[in-house]
């Protein structure tokens, strides 16, 4: 069955003082009224899988207020493997840990990855082109350290030379940095879109599940123009666009072409879902995404992720809480949150550990 999760424990942690969850290899479902603490788990099993929580908080916030310090650990088992991963909150500064011994966050990302589903990612299809490249790049990096990699040394490079562009400087000089750019954004778009074709295949399979008579697909628009195949070719065109832009960057002093201003569209029926498709599509998109993140995971490494699915059944109707559940059936280690058992059928419930927090707080 690969790597599960079987305890996370936290200590001074967000709403927390002290508590021990263990988890079964099935479906898990956490249910408490509101704000007892239920996401913060499910933030806890993020950041201790894949080394980032959807609330990009300071470390002081994850700290339970009026202590100094926090910790959490997580037990993972599998594959013959015993590994604890923690995270320790001192002096206003986070510390990861890998059996006790310091790492950063690319270290404790990839033996269990995470798959996450909260109400916010609802609102992915019609927000803008960041929530689509972020969503992209965060699950690939779980999945292949290079992406990562790649992806700070992009975003530093774009940093550096929008300084450079804003001082106006010799134009031999922003030339290297276009060199670099161009390198490091071609080598980008290449994990970008090898990712993004295995996720539209998914993401079109289970889509047409939820509603067989609409025709979704995903696509990447690059502000580079059409890509070509190779990365020699991809960097060639870039330094191109940037030499056409660079009266334009110049002037209004950032980078104007590049992976960090490029979009991901979703289509139904070859119109955009953005603009034209109705709630019910949008978020019929979204779960299919998910749901192929899952796929792709296990697609690449083998193995399935570890499913979050926070607080999202009381934002869908009955047909796609029934997707999900006819999805995860087949044997994924899955935590969900809510408020109301009221969601799940009677043989959702026979089969799942359920945890009641509140009470124990």
């Amino acid at each position: 069955m690969g790597i599960l999760a079987t305890r996370l424990h936290v200590s001074r942690y967000r709403s927390f003082d002290e508590f021990t969850l263990e988890l079964a290899s099935g479906v898990n479902i956490l249910v408490g009224r509101n704000a007892v603490g239920k996401t913060n788990l499910v933030e806890g099993l993020q950041l201790l899988t894949a080394g980032a929580s959807f609330r990009k908080p300071a470390p002081i916030e994850l700290v339970r207020e009026g202590c100094a310090s926090g910790a959490a650990t997580l037990v993972l088992e599998g594959d013959g493997r015993l590994l604890d991963m923690g995270l320790e909150v001192t002096e206003g500064k986070r510390h990861f840990l890998k059996n006790g011994k310091r790492t950063n966050a690319a270290g404790v990302r990839g033996v269990l990855p995470s798959v996450l589903f909260c109400p916010d990612h609802l609102d992915m299809v019609k927000r803008g082109a960041r929530v689509r490249r972020d969503a992209l790049d965060s699950f690939g990096v779980q999945l292949n350290a290079q992406y990562g990699k790649l992806l700070s040394a992009y975003e530093r490079t774009v940093e550096q030379r929008n300084n450079l562009l804003k001082e106006c400087v010799d134009p031999a000089l922003l030339e290297v940095w276009d060199e670099s750019l161009a390198g490091t954004g071609a080598s980008l778009l290449m994990h970008r879109r090898a990712l993004l074709a295995r996720i539209r295949e998914r993401v079109v399979e289970t889509y047409r599940v939820i509603a067989p008579h609409e025709c979704p697909d995903v696509a990447y628009q690059s502000t580079i123009g059409d890509l070509p195949e190779s990365r020699e070719e991809i960097v060639e065109q870039f330094l191109a666009v940037l030499a056409e832009r660079r009266a334009e960057e110049l002037r209004r002093g950032m980078t104007l072409v590049g992976p960090h201003r490029d979009e991901i569209l979703f289509t139904i029926d070859g119109r955009s879902a953005r603009d034209f498709g109705s709630q019910g599509q949008q978020r019929s998109f979204v779960l299919a995404w998910k749901l192929a993140e899952v796929q792709v995971t296990n697609d690449i490494l083998g193995r399935y992720p570890l499913l979050l699915l926070d607080d999202v059944m009381s934002e869908l109707d009955g047909a796609r809480r029934d997707a999900i559940m006819g999805f995860i059936s087949g044997g994924i280690q899955t935590v969900i949150t809510t408020t109301n058992l009221g969601y799940f059928g009677s043989d959702v419930l026979e089969h799942a550990k359920v945890v009641h927090i509140g009470d124990e707080e």
